[in-house]
């Protein structure tokens, strides 16, 4: 087993990217926590401040299909360095920002690095590793993911509640600076060295983006408003027709933008299945979570944030296994666990009303965390399996995509399914009813794991990836 062990030099290049990320995920959950705030300092309607969210998602829903072109054409380090630059301009400007249309424009910033460093970095840590112990590697790019959730709620809550929402930007400033500083000294050389073909596809490009940013729009939009109106269907309708004309582009093309292609191969289909129904499984009780403990008992921003903390635990608690179970036994029995352990803590979820004891909650959290640790993780790995050096970049965009237009997706269904519940009904019994959807959910991502390779499969697919090594860029110390 030593030879999938990962590489020191590997961990070293997630530690140089780990502060980047961090930033890009705190600002995420701390900014959805400010919204009264910003509203209430700002002046401005919630039909105003709710761009302050959309138009980050819509800035990173845009680059997100760029990032794969663009460290093949300019080299990962240049665009982590460029993303991060860009994101931490935006941080500055949004903190200084006189209005919320303004606010609302610097996000823009903000939205165009934060979409191009993830997957940036995933391609960079699956290449340095050189597509060999995907779930250990996995488990290192999924760590910023299960932290901020745990850290920024309480962070927003307190800078908030002491210092004013100015500082909710101010914040991201150090973690982007020495960012910035780690990944000019610590990136290897290698990752600067262009790889690529050099020549964009620009028809791709002009069909796929607004395809995912008007998909984007209409499912958030969807979440508050349902899926019948004009604004919901419009932009719907346009990602629909976009995506259809890309697709048939893109079949044409010997250089696409995204390459479909990728979609031959099981492991990465499943995955991608798998990566779009999270929104409703896993992602769509997140969304639950917090409304339940503010809505039903009375919490403060702050005290929800508290209260979830323990999900975080548990996810912290799950990854390193996961990672070594995927590598051992392969993404399929560890992501059939996974979920098995994500649905025993949500039924206390799905039975819990105003005065269900806090502790058994807490535990029911704590397991439910474990749950979605081992569940992300086989799916990303999963993802690269079978896959060439020369695929990876590609990879690493299509699933960012799949994940922020599943995630908008299963937030507008269980927040449409809230609402409508929330009608005629008590607040318990909506809120239950809620839960068991995510659940029904579930049911479904576990048929769809069925296709993910065992470790069988993943023998057979490591033949492939090995001969490929040497176009391979490697980690140097």
């Amino acid at each position: 087993m030593d030879d999938e062990r990962l590489d020191p030099a590997v961990i070293r290049l997630a530690g140089v990217l780990l502060p980047g990320v961090m930033a890009v995920i705190l600002d995420t959950t701390i900014v959805t926590v400010a919204i009264d705030t910003l509203g209430h300092d700002l002046h401005a309607p919630v039909s105003t401040t709710q761009w302050i969210i959309t138009a980050y998602l819509l800035a990173l829903g845009m680059v997100v299909p760029i990032s794969g072109w663009a460290v093949g054409r300019f080299g990962g380090k240049r665009m982590w360095l460029v993303a991060l630059g860009l994101f931490l301009l935006g941080s500055v400007l949004c903190s200084l920002a006189p209005s919320a249309g303004a606010l609302i424009a610097f996000r823009v910033f903000q939205g165009a690095g934060g979409g191009l460093m993830l997957p940036i970095m995933q391609t960079l840590l699956v290449e340095a590793t050189g597509g060999r112990a995907l779930g250990r590697t996995m488990s290192l790019i999924g760590l910023p993911v299960l932290v901020g959730p745990i850290l920024g709620p309480v962070v927003g809550g307190l800078l908030l509640g002491g210092l004013g929402w100015r500082w909710i930007f101010w914040i991201n400033v150090p973690f982007c600076v020495a960012g910035l500083v780690l990944a000019w000294r610590g990136l290897p050389d290698t990752e600067s060295r262009p790889r690529g073909k050099g020549r964009l596809d620009l028809l791709g490009l002009a069909l796929l983006s607004p395809a995912v940013a008007s998909a984007i729009y209409g499912l958030s939009q969807a979440g508050h408003e349902g899926f019948g109106r004009a604004r919901v269907i419009v932009p719907l309708a346009v990602a629909g027709v976009l995506a259809v004309a890309f697709v048939l582009h893109a079949l044409r093309n010997d250089d696409p933008i995204l390459d479909l292609r990728l979609f031959r191969v099981r492991s990465f289909a499943a995955s991608s299945g798998l990566l779009f129904l999270s929104g409703l499984t896993l992602y769509g009780a997140m969304l639950l979570l917090p409304l339940y403990y503010q809505q039903l008992r009375g919490a403060s921003a702050l005290s929800a944030g508290l209260l979830l903390a323990p999900q975080g635990v548990g996810a912290l608690l799950s990854r390193t296994a996961a990672g070594r179970l995927t590598d051992r036994v392969g993404a399929r029995p560890v992501l059939l666990g996974g979920l098995a352990v994500a649905v025993a803590g949500t039924v206390p979820y799905a039975l819990a009303g105003p005065h269900t004891n806090e502790a058994l909650l807490a535990v029911a959290l704590v397991v439910r965390g474990a749950g979605m640790g081992a569940v992300m993780i086989p799916i990303l790995a999963a993802a690269y399996q079978g896959l060439t050096p020369a695929q990876f970049p590609h990879a690493s965009s299509a699933t960012r995509i799949l994940q922020q237009v599943g995630g908008s997706f299963g937030g507008a269904v269980i927040a449409l399914v809230l609402e409508r519940q929330l009608v005629g009904h008590s607040a318990a019994s909506a809120f239950q009813h809620a839960f068991w959807w995510t659940l029904g959910f579930t049911a479904l991502a576990a048929v769809v794991a069925l296709f993910l390779p065992s470790a069988r499969d993943n023998e057979t697919r490591a033949a492939p990836v090995k001969a490929a090594e040497p176009d391979a860029p490697r980690v140097r110390d």
